[in-house]
C-alpha cells in the first residue's frame, strides 16, 4: 500500500537554468511507503541535504545527442521518457499488477501546444513501454487510434487496464506548475479508485527529464536520458558526473584556458572526458549512429513523395523533395567563370551615353527605364545544399520521424545540414571529421544547457534554433582548421544573432515557422563561421557574456513567446 507524502528538494541553476528556479523549494509527488518513512525523518533530510555546488557543465555527448522521434524534444521525447520511468516505477515497487485505471495531467506549454506536438501519442507510446530510440514510429499512430477506440492501454506492453482517452488525458491549459513550464502528472488508481501512486515531471529540453529522484549535484543530465530507476545506476553517474570528469569546465573561458593549456583542441577535450564513460570503439561507434541517423533522416526527407503533405490543419506540403530533385538536374547551374584579378569594378557611367530616348519612349516613362525582365535564376549553391538538407530533416521531424535531438528536435535540422554540407563538399577524412564535428558540437551545447537554457518553453527559440546555429558554426570552425579561440568566437556569433528569437509555432505544429528558420542558421552558422575564420579569434563580446545574455532575455521573455502559441505569427496567421 503506498500513499503520498510531500518531500522538497533545492532546486539549482543547473537543473532548470532560470533565476525563478534558483532558491525555490520544488514540492514534487513521491513513492513513498506508509511505515517506512515518517514526518520527523522528512523534516531531517530535507534539512542535511546540502545547498547544491556550482558544478562543470560536462555532460555526456550522447546525452546532448540523443536519437528519439518528432515533432519536438520537449514535448515529445521528454514526455514519453517520462511516461516510461513512471511505468517502471510501478514496476520496481510492485504494485504494477494493482493498477486499474490512469489519469495522466499536462500544464503549460506541454498543454497548450501538446496536440500540434504529439505529447499525448508520445505519452501512451511510453506507457505502454516504448522508449524514443526504439519505438517503431510508422505505428505509433494505428496504436493510439486502438486506444481510443478501445478504451484501454497496455502498462508496459503487458498489463492492460482500462483508459478512457477523453477523460483520462487531462489538458489544463490555464495552469502551470511552478518547478517549469512543461509538467505532467501520472496518477494511478485500484480497481476501486484508491490512488495507489503519483509523480510530477518535467520535460526541461533536449528530450531531459527531472524529478524528485533526479535531483541530484549534476548528474540528473545524464542519468535521465535513460528510463530506469535502479539506485546503484544513479549513485554510479553522481560518482562519475561530479568527480571523475578528466578535464572539467564550467564555461567557455575555462573550455578554452582547458584546450591552451593541454595543447588540446576542444574535440579532444570533450573525447578525453568521454573516456571516463565509454571505450574509445565505443565513442568513435556511438558518434557515427548519431551521424547515420542524421543522415538517413535527411535522405528520409529529400526521397519523400513532393505530393506528400505534413500532418496538421495547415496542409504544408513538403518542399525538400522538389528542391533536392532541383538541385539533381543541375538545375541551379554554376558560378560564372571569373579570371580577373583583384577588385572589380562595377562603377557605372553617368555620361547620359546609356539614356533611353525619351521621344520614342513607352508611356508611362518607368516602362522604358525600367522594363519588366525575365526571371533570372539565382547562383548560391552552398545556400541551397544547406537549405534542403535542413528543410528535410525538419519536415521528417514534422511528421514524427527518426531523427537526432541536435540539441532539440524543433532544432533537428541545422547541425546536420552543416555538417551534410562539409562531408559532401569540403571533407577529406569523413569519419575522423564527424567525430570532431559533433564533439566540437556538443561542448558547446553544454555551456548553453548550464548557462541559460535548450528549452523554447523556457527561453523562446533562441534557446533551440539559436543554440543549434551556435553548435554549428562552432563545429564548422572546427573541421575547417579554426583555432579554438575562432570556434569560440564562431560559436559566440551564431548566437549572439538569434538573441530574443521567439517561438510562436503556428496551430501548436513544429512546422511554421520552425522548419524554414532551420534552414536559416544552417546558413547562419557557415557565415558566422566564415567571420570567425577569417579573424583572428580575438573580439569584443564573448561566448559566456553572450550565453548569459541569453538567459536573460528568456527570462524577460513573456511567455506568449515561448512554446505556448498565444503570440506571435501563432495569432496572426489563421489556420484556414
Amino acid at each position: 500500500m503506498f500513499r503520498v507524502l510531500r518531500g522538497r528538494a533545492q532546486l539549482g541553476q543547473h537543473v532548470f537554468n532560470s533565476v525563478k528556479a534558483q532558491n525555490k523549494r520544488m514540492i514534487p509527488f513521491q513513492f513513498k511507503h506508509m511505515s517506512s518513512t515518517t514526518t520527523a525523518e522528512i523534516e531531517e533530510n530535507n534539512n542535511t541535504n546540502p545547498m547544491p555546488k556550482d558544478h562543470h557543465a560536462v555532460v555526456s555527448t550522447f546525452d546532448l545527442f540523443s536519437i528519439g522521434v518528432g515533432p519536438s524534444s520537449s514535448h515529445t521525447v521528454g514526455p514519453m521518457r517520462a511516461a516510461k520511468i513512471f511505468i517502471n516505477d510501478l514496476k520496481e515497487h510492485k504494485v504494477l499488477d494493482k493498477v486499474s485505471s490512469l489519469r495522466i495531467d499536462l500544464f503549460g506549454s506541454l498543454a497548450l501546444t501538446g496536440d500540434g506536438h504529439g505529447t499525448p501519442e508520445a505519452i501512451l507510446m511510453g506507457v505502454e513501454g516504448e522508449s524514443p530510440d526504439c519505438v517503431e514510429t510508422s505505428t505509433i499512430q494505428s496504436r493510439v487510434k486502438d486506444i481510443k477506440i478501445n478504451k484501454s492501454i497496455r502498462l508496459d506492453g503487458t498489463h492492460r487496464i482500462t483508459f478512457d482517452y477523453d477523460k483520462s488525458m487531462v489538458f489544463n491549459y490555464f495552469k502551470t506548475l511552478p518547478q517549469h513550464p512543461n509538467g505532467l502528472r501520472f496518477c494511478a488508481f485500484d480497481e476501486k479508485m484508491n490512488m495507489i501512486a503519483t509523480n510530477e515531471y518535467f520535460s526541461i529540453g533536449g528530450g531531459f527529464v527531472v524529478n524528485e529522484e533526479t535531483q541530484l549535484d549534476h548528474g540528473e543530465n545524464v542519468y535521465y536520458k535513460q528510463t530506469t530507476e535502479k539506485k546503484s545506476v544513479v549513485a554510479e553517474r553522481r560518482e562519475q558526473d561530479v568527480a571523475v570528469v578528466s578535464l572539467p569546465f564550467r564555461n567557455s573561458e575555462e573550455l578554452l584556458q582547458v584546450c591552451k593549456r593541454e595543447n588540446m583542441t576542444i574535440a579532444q577535450v570533450v573525447f578525453e572526458n568521454e573516456l571516463k564513460w565509454s571505450t574509445p570503439e565505443a565513442i568513435r561507434e556511438k558518434l557515427l549512429r548519431i551521424w547515420n541517423t542524421m543522415d538517413d533522416s535527411i535522405r528520409n526527407g529529400v526521397m519523400a513523395s513532393p505530393d506528400d503533405h505534413l500532418p496538421g490543419p495547415l496542409k504544408v506540403r513538403r518542399r525538400a523533395p522538389r528542391l533536392y530533385s532541383k538541385l539533381l538536374k543541375g538545375l541551379y547551374g554554376t558560378p560564372m567563370n571569373t579570371t580577373t584579378t583583384g577588385y572589380q569594378n562595377n562603377r557605372i557611367s553617368a555620361d547620359g551615353s546609356q539614356l533611353t530616348d525619351t521621344a520614342n519612349s513607352q508611356y508611362p516613362l518607368s516602362l522604358s527605364f525600367l522594363p519588366k525582365r525575365p526571371r533570372k535564376r539565382f547562383v548560391l549553391p552552398a545556400l541551397d545544399y544547406l537549405s534542403v538538407y535542413a528543410i528535410a530533416v525538419n519536415e521528417e521531424n514534422a511528421c514524427g520521424g527518426r531523427v537526432v535531438t541536435a540539441p532539440t528536435n524543433g532544432a533537428a535540422g541545422t547541425i546536420p545540414a552543416v555538417l551534410k554540407y562539409y562531408l559532401e563538399f569540403i571533407s577529406e577524412n569523413p569519419e575522423r571529421d564527424v567525430m570532431e564535428f559533433l564533439l566540437t558540437t556538443s561542448a558547446i551545447g553544454m555551456l548553453f544547457k548550464r548557462g541559460a537554457s535548450i528549452s523554447a518553453a523556457e527561453v523562446g527559440c533562441q534557446g533551440e534554433v539559436g543554440v543549434a546555429c551556435s553548435m554549428a558554426a562552432a563545429g564548422f570552425t572546427a573541421v575547417m582548421g579554426g583555432t579554438v579561440d575562432q570556434v569560440e568566437n564562431a560559436a559566440e556569433i551564431g548566437m549572439e544573432h538569434n538573441l530574443g528569437l521567439t517561438c510562436d509555432p503556428i496551430g501548436g505544429l513544429v512546422q511554421v515557422p520552425c522548419i524554414e528558420r532551420n534552414a536559416l542558421a544552417a546558413v547562419k552558422a557557415i557565415a558566422a563561421a566564415q567571420l570567425a575564420l577569417n579573424g583572428e579569434g580575438d573580439h569584443r563580446v564573448s561566448l559566456d557574456q553572450v550565453i548569459e545574455t541569453m538567459r536573460q532575455t528568456g527570462h524577460d521573455m513573456m511567455s506568449k513567446y515561448k512554446e505556448t502559441s498565444q503570440g506571435g505569427l501563432a495569432v496572426n496567421v489563421p489556420l484556414c
